[in-house]
């Protein structure tokens, strides 16, 4: 077993950083040193792309009075059509940056998106939209910074990765970009974000390249272990 933020950042040939998943289910924040993963610079939001799809059904509710969609439907609407916005409040004031979007239903059904393409990722940055009262994904990041030794500190913040399938829409990158400089404004850093176009699949990617690592040998449970002390075993070893 190993972490995913540690797989992520091997996917992109890191064993230092912070990486910044976006899944389906949840999304994490996770700090590694040197291999290890440090405790005090994980962090967790409860806010992921499932999430993020119902959020844009109550969206399109409330708008246009759309029929209900089903999950299938409402991700790939999501993934099509939505984008992460640089200037949230200016672009809910000024209609005419609404750039629609239509997609069509495998029934037959257009759907027109217009503020909600933007709407729809906001509560990543802004949990509150969804009656959540915890930071954003980005001020969890800027904490696991924080909690990373001094010593270790320009290290990862020179090594920030991005990974999950709901860190893939447009803007994303650059949106995580600019939170992370203005909570980090007057400290003498430009922080960049390492966003690879196939960092959906960064911990599959990276669990595929530590495994075949003689030095990550060490934390397999074989099947003589297995054998020899059972299943609870694997509480001991992981």
């Amino acid at each position: 077993l190993a972490n995913t933020g540690f797989l992520s950042l091997c996917a992109h040939g890191r064993v230092t950083g912070l990486a910044v998943e976006a899944g389906a289910a949840v999304s994490h924040v996770t700090s590694v040193w040197g291999c290890q993963t440090l405790r005090k610079g994980t962090r967790s939001l409860g806010v992921a792309g499932d999430h993020l799809s119902r959020h844009l059904h109550q969206l399109l509710l409330q708008q246009s009075h759309t029929e209900p969609l089903t999950k299938r439907v409402l991700t790939q609407l999501k993934e099509q059509c939505c984008y992460v916005s640089l200037d949230y409040e200016g672009d809910l004031q000024e209609e005419g940056c609404h750039h629609p979007a239509r997609f069509q239903t495998p029934d037959g059904r257009w759907i027109t998106l217009g503020k909600e393409r933007f709407c729809c990722p906001e509560p990543l940055f802004r949990p509150e939209l969804l009656q959540l009262s915890c930071p954003g994904l980005h001020q969890l990041a800027w904490q696991g910074l924080q909690a990373v030794p001094q010593r270790a500190r320009r290290h990862v913040l020179g090594n920030i990765v991005l990974a999950g399938g709901s860190s893939m829409f447009p803007g994303f990158p650059e949106r995580m970009c600019l939170e992370l400089n203005l909570l980090f404004r007057g400290a003498g850093v430009h922080i960049k974000v390492l966003a690879s176009p196939r960092r959906a699949t960064a911990a599959w990617a990276g669990g595929s390249m530590a495994a075949s690592l003689t030095s990550f040998q060490h934390t397999w449970m074989t099947k003589g272990e297995y054998q020899e002390h059972g299943a609870q075993y694997a509480h001991a070893k992981f």
